[in-house]
Order: structure tokens, then sequence, then C-alpha cells
């Protein structure tokens, strides 16, 4: 009788701590992943990666929009290319060209736009501002969900990550929006610590002969 007990106690303890760490969002699995994941990914002074990105509206009836794109990464500064445009960034100002129009539109880098999922903090978003749960692993690839710290202020309300735990670098990410819409990106290439000059994040109009350039900073 007294070992019953014992024993229920002792299961009732692991209940009460497993579920304040659900609580706290510190699932110790997932936990130990993304601490890795995180020294790993520290180590990169720069990172290329070529992705498909594939949107799929809340009416999942209709066809999904898919496009390839590549992101090239240096700290705070990177391009991002997909469909019709180029956006460069050093840090400061961002440069948004628009292909077909032949136009740039340069705006100055919001403070406050890495709350969400941006070139900058696309492999490392986990580290602040979300709580984690490790759903599970199948052959090299685990699966991780993050949910917003402060769910009110985001338009999101879960990101799932798919880790290699042999190269400890994220393979994809789905994005689950609230209006029931989401978007996967799914890794086809991860390069890095290659030769990255800073010239490369910063738009040349020169070499846009015609472009015409709209100034949205503050001035």
């Amino acid at each position: 009788m007294k070992k019953t007990i014992l024993a229920a106690i002792i299961a009732l303890g692991s209940w009460v701590a497993v579920a304040q760490q659900a609580k706290d969002g510190q699932d110790p699995k997932a936990k130990g992943v993304l601490e890795e994941l995180s020294k790993h990914t520290r180590t990169f002074t720069t990172i290329k990666a070529d992705f498909t990105m594939t949107i799929l509206g809340k009416d999942k009836t209709k066809k999904a929009d898919v496009q390839k794109g590549s992101l090239q990464l240096k700290g705070e500064k990177y391009k991002l290319e997909i469909k019709g445009q180029d956006i460069f960034c050093d840090g400061k100002t961002t440069w948004t060209y628009l292909k077909d129009n032949n136009e740039v539109q340069v705006n100055e880098v919001d403070p406050k736009g890495n709350e969400g999922v941006t070139p900058t903090n696309i492999f490392t978003i986990y580290e602040k501002g979300y709580k984690f749960a490790f759903v599970g692993e199948s052959g090299n690839t685990q699966v991780i969900n993050l949910f917003p710290a402060n769910p009110d202020k985001k338009k999101f309300h879960t990101i799932k990550i798919e880790i290699d735990k042999v190269k400890k670098q994220i393979t994809s990410f789905t994005v689950f929006m609230k209006d029931g819409s989401t978007m996967e990106y799914v890794l086809s290439s991860f390069i890095t610590n290659t030769d990255m000059p800073d010239a490369r994040f910063t738009f040349d109009a020169k070499a846009h002969p015609g472009v015409e350039v709209v100034d949205l900073r503050e001035h």
C-alpha cells in the first residue's frame, strides 16, 4: 500500500513538473534541441539559402502560390530575391526593387520589424519571445512548434520548424496565420561562411538604367 501511494506521489509530481514546463513554454527536449541549433547557427559568418515558398490561403480549395527564392545573409545585412523583386538591406536602409516596373522603393529599417519573421531572424527567431514544444522526430528530422509569448501582437499563432539533427540546421518552417492561411518555406540549399562583400547588400542604381527611385524615408 505504501509503495502504491509513493508511486502515485512520484507520478503526480512528474505530471506537475511537465505541466509547469508546458505552461512556461520550456519543453526541456525542445529547449535542448534549440540551444544546440542556436549555438551552431551563431558560428556562421554568412548564410546563402535557396528555398521554395508555398502560400496557401484560408480557402484551401484554391491552388497554392508556389515561388522560388534565395537569401544571402550577413549579420543584419541581407539580399532577398523572390518573384518579381529583389530586396537589399545594409542594416540601416532597405531597397525594394520591383523588376516589372523598374522601380526601387527606399525605406529605413524598422527597429520593430524583427518582431515577426524577417530575413535577419529567420534562422534564429526561436531565441526570443517564443514558447516551444517538441513534436517528434523521424529519421534525422526533428519537429518543434513555436508559440508567440505575446500572441495578441502577432498575426500568426504557430511556427513549425523542421531541423536536421545531424547538420543542426533548419530545413523548413511553416507559419500558421490566424486567418487560416499558411506559408511554408522549404530549403533546397544551405551554404555557409562564404565571402560576401558589403556592396552586395545595397542597391546600385547605375546597374538599372532609368530606374525610378521612390524614397519613402522620413526627412
